[in-house]
C-alpha cells in the first residue's frame, strides 16, 4: 500500500487557517509541520528513511525546494499541495490550486520523471538566478513579504535596479564565454508566475535554459519585464539565450544566487543537471 507523508510549512503566506481543512481532506494521512527554515528538508530526508512512498510538499516554492533537497534522487514520488506566496512549480506542472483537486492528483498517483538541477550542490526544480532576483530575495524581509505578497518583489526590484550592477562572467562547454549583469537558469518554462521566460525549456531534455541579461537599470528592467510578459525576451539583442548541461558563473564581487526563490549562496556558482531523476505526481 502507498504510504504518504505530507510536510506543511504553517508559516507560509496563505497556509494559516488551511491546516484544519487539509486534515479533513486527507483523512488519516500523516501530516508533519515544519518548525523553521531547513526543517522541511530534514523532515523529507527522515520520511525517505522511514520508507514513505510519496512525500507531499504543502506550501510555496521554498517549501518544495526544501523537500526536494531532502528527497534527493531517492525513488519516492513528490506530491504538491500549492500554498504560500508563489507556487510557480505547480503552475508549470498544471497542478490545480484548489486543495481538494490537488489532493485528487496525489491520490491518482500519475508519475512523471523530470530533470533535477543543481547549483553548487543545492538542488532546484524550476529556476535559479544570480544577481538581480537573488538580491531582491536577500533584501525582501519576511515581514514585508507576508503583508504585500508578490508586490513586495516589484518594490524591492526598483531599488536594486537603481544601483550599479555586478559583472557576471558566464562560461559553458560548447558555448562562447559571455558577460552580463544578471543571469537566470531555467529547468521549466515559467518564471515568477505565469511568465514563460524560458520559451524552449523542457523538464525532460537533460538541459538547462540560460538567459544572460547584458544590462540592468530602470529602463532595461522595464524592457525585460515587457519581454517576459509577451514571451519575446529571447529575441532581444542584449539577452543571450542558450541551452547547456553545465554552467559556471563568476562575479566581480560578492553576489548572491537563489534557487526556486530561496537564497542558496554566493558566486561563483556551478550548475549541472541530472536527467529524469525526480519523480513528480502530475494531473492525468
Amino acid at each position: 500500500m502507498n504510504r504518504v507523508c505530507i510536510i506543511i510549512n504553517p508559516a507560509a503566506r496563505g497556509t494559516r487557517g488551511r491546516l484544519q481543512r487539509l486534515e479533513r481532506i486527507t483523512g488519516d494521512t500523516i501530516i508533519k509541520t515544519t518548525k523553521g527554515p531547513g526543517d522541511a528538508e530534514a523532515q523529507a530526508e527522515r520520511a525517505v528513511q522511514q520508507g514513505y512512498d510519496t512525500i507531499v510538499a504543502a506550501g510555496g516554492d521554498g517549501t518544495i525546494n526544501e523537500v526536494v533537497n531532502g528527497i534527493g534522487t531517492a525513488s519516492v514520488a513528490l506530491g504538491i499541495l500549492p500554498m504560500g506566496t508563489v507556487n510557480v512549480f505547480a503552475l508549470e506542472l498544471g497542478i490545480p490550486f484548489n486543495l481538494e483537486a490537488a489532493w485528487k492528483v496525489i491520490r491518482a498517483h500519475k508519475v512523471r520523471a523530470i530533470d533535477l538541477a543543481s547549483a553548487n550542490g543545492h538542488l532546484f526544480v524550476q529556476m535559479a538566478g544570480i544577481g538581480l532576483d537573488a538580491q531582491i530575495v536577500q533584501r525582501n524581509s519576511r515581514q514585508i513579504k507576508s503583508v504585500l505578497g508578490p508586490l513586495s518583489y516589484l518594490l524591492t526590484a526598483t531599488k536594486v535596479a537603481a544601483e550599479k550592477p555586478p559583472r557576471l562572467r558566464v562560461s559553458s562547454q560548447g558555448h562562447p564565454t559571455v558577460e552580463g549583469s544578471f543571469v537566470l537558469v531555467g529547468n521549466g518554462r515559467l518564471y515568477g508566475g505565469p511568465f514563460a521566460l524560458f520559451n524552449e525549456a523542457n523538464m525532460q531534455d537533460g538541459l538547462l535554459d540560460i538567459c544572460v541579461f547584458r544590462h540592468m537599470d530602470y529602463l532595461a528592467l522595464i524592457r525585460y519585464f515587457r519581454g517576459a510578459l509577451f514571451g519575446s525576451l529571447s529575441k532581444f539583442t542584449d539577452v543571450h539565450y542558450f541551452k547547456t548541461r553545465d554552467l559556471l558563473v563568476k562575479a566581480d564581487r560578492h553576489v548572491p544566487f537563489e534557487a526556486d526563490g530561496e537564497l542558496a549562496g554566493h558566486a561563483p556558482v556551478e550548475f549541472s543537471i541530472r536527467r529524469k531523476k525526480l519523480r513528480v505526481l502530475v494531473p492525468e
